[in-house]
């Protein structure tokens, strides 16, 4: 268990806050390219207790800045793009994309007031249908170029789901968790009939084999994850790493790889970004060309009439475990055992790189190298046995 003071250090993301700061160090998606377009070139979006516009510029590049105009806090959500800014519908301020205040119409001539009134702007960049945004101090990292975002030999789908009514960390802390996947999908699949037919009664058999043990290790990305299988189906299988602080990769690199990037929207809700990568015999083609699907999912989707949870999928499965804790768990009543080590590492590890960013040190597994760039793989051992299906 944690004390309740550890607890809201490892779970707040608001500015300020010890884990925000640590979370603003990280570029993070904030939406799919597809919500914006010339003829709706404005959104709100909500990222670590923040409301912030994100606009497409008349130039086509992106901009990210806060929602309140900082004269009388209209939003900007119905301001006017310009070609070098956007400007207020209330009174006319207008702001640099950088968030730099330069002009204040039927205002005396004043370069302190302007200085003084900007607004908070961020980096954004466009990789393989998704937006992403820095909101931390400079330098920023590089954008990090994941396989699954880069590689060139097949096509991608791309879903936004939520937002998940949890804290992020809820969220994170299922990909520390090797053993969930026995009960929580194989055994509710066959209780329910394999909804899905032959696909869910392979699935569920794969991840009903007897679990004889487990092991986590630290690495440069984060913690990778060992699970030794008996039975019929024996096998040792190596995972691709829960990627530090708050990314899922999974797959065999055979079938198909995903990632999965678990975006704090403040500290009660959280947006789930998901790409599926399917490798493709004798396909070269850029990343943005082979986006097949991009879509927001509904908030109701794997829910009944009645809001509770049809567990027919292996997705709403998860969100039923995620969110039934409550939308921050109170860790200080938990009981962790012997198969919770993982959890027990990832809460240290994050423990640690936010002491360390108080120290003015620069958290683990960031980009700063180019070279390193190009594109970034994981090595890790295929399952002895494989199946077809990613891991979970």
């Amino acid at each position: 268990m944690l004390s309740h003071e550890m607890n809201e250090r490892l779970t707040r993301v608001g500015p300020g806050t010890p884990g925000g700061n640590l979370l603003r160090r990280y570029w993070h998606p904030v939406a799919l390219a597809s919500q914006l377009s010339p003829e709706k070139p404005k959104i709100k979006v909500r990222i670590l207790g923040e409301d912030l516009i994100l606009a497409l510029q008349p130039n086509g590049e992106y901009a990210l800045f806060q929602e309140h105009c900082s004269h009388r806090s209209c939003s900007l959500l119905y301001g006017f793009l310009e070609q070098d800014g956007v400007r207020c519908p209330y009174h006319g301020w207008k702001f640099a994309y950088s968030g730099e205040c330069v002009e204040q119409p039927f205002e005396a001539p004043n370069q302190r007031f302007l200085d003084r009134s900007g607004i908070s702007a961020y980096k954004v960049q466009r990789l393989s249908g998704l937006i992403f945004a820095y909101l931390g101090p400079d330098p920023a990292p590089l954008l990090p170029r994941w396989d699954v975002l880069v590689k060139r030999n097949g096509w991608r789908q791309l879903w936004l789901r939520g937002p998940l009514e949890c804290n992020w960390l809820q969220i994170q802390e299922n990909t520390a968790d090797t053993i969930h996947t026995y009960y929580l999908h194989a055994r509710t699949m066959r209780e329910l009939g394999y909804p899905a037919g032959e696909r869910d009664r392979i699935a569920a058999a794969y991840y009903e084999r007897p679990i004889e043990s487990y092991d986590f290790e630290l690495c440069e990305w984060g913690i990778e994850k060992t699970c030794v299988y008996g039975g019929a189906n024996a096998g040792i299988e190596r995972r691709p790493p829960l990627v530090f602080p708050n990314i899922l990769r999974v797959g065999d690199g055979v079938r198909d790889d995903l990632m999965h990037w678990r975006v704090p929207v403040d500290d009660e809700n959280t947006l789930l970004f998901e790409m599926t990568f399917f490798p493709t015999k004798d396909v070269d083609a850029d990343p943005e060309d082979e986006l097949r699907e991009s879509r927001v999912l509904p908030k109701d989707e794997g829910r009944n009439p009645d809001g509770s949870y049809d567990m027919l999928t292996f997705p709403i499965q998860d969100q039923m475990a995620w969110e039934t804790q409550g939308r921050v768990t109170d860790r200080t009543k938990e009981h962790l055992g012997a198969s919770d080590r993982g959890i027990a590492m990832l809460r240290r590890m994050l423990a640690e790189q936010i002491d360390l960013v108080e120290q003015g040190g620069s958290p683990m597994a960031l980009v700063w190298d180019e070279d390193k760039n190009g594109i970034i793989r994981f090595d890790y051992l295929r399952p002895e046995h494989a199946t077809g299906f990613a891991n979970s």
